[in-house]
């Protein structure tokens, strides 16, 4: 059977555009659509629940407030590091991105704050954090998920094994 609404244990496929303060941050168009494995966090919290039980073909705005969302920001989440740190060839200056890696090994996301004489004022708050989301979603395809995609948690591609 065919599902016609998004339920969790399938795989939707969806044209997004995010925006924020009015401009677009993300966007599915021009791209494949978005394809995520519903019911398991592949996506934030606030836009799940809303495309729960939208139709196939449906479109729909939704608003996510931070907390369920990318989060508050998080005025504990900035370190001080030394500028030795930092490969000379760098350009440290605030706003240049980078990823980092914590000490457990799992790669975690940067944004220079500030630069000082000594030392590089780092931002660890996701760059969407404390921002109210603004998605217009489309469902264009739904597809009950395979048993692997649902043992690991997330959408396989075609080609995947």
């Amino acid at each position: 059977m065919t599902a016609t609404k998004v339920t969790g244990g399938q795989v939707v496929s969806m044209e997004y555009t995010l925006r924020v303060d009015g401009k677009v941050v993300d966007t599915s168009e021009g791209a494949e659509p978005l394809q995520y494995l519903h019911g398991a966090a592949n996506i934030v919290p606030g836009l799940e629940r809303e495309i729960e039980g939208m139709a196939l073909g449906e479109s729909k705005t939704v608003i996510v407030e931070p907390l369920e969302g990318y989060g508050e920001m998080d005025e504990e989440a900035f370190v001080d590091v030394p500028r030795s740190e930092f490969p000379d060839d760098m350009p440290l200056k605030p706003g240049v991105e980078m990823q980092l890696t914590t000490p457990e090994g799992e790669p975690m996301y940067a944004r220079i704050e500030s630069v000082e004489a000594q030392s590089v004022h780092l931002n660890l708050n996701h760059p969407l954090a404390g921002a109210e989301l603004h998605f217009d979603v489309k469902v264009v395809a739904l597809r009950d998920a395979t048993e692997e995609e649902l043992d690991h948690g997330h959408v396989h591609g075609e080609h995947s094994h």
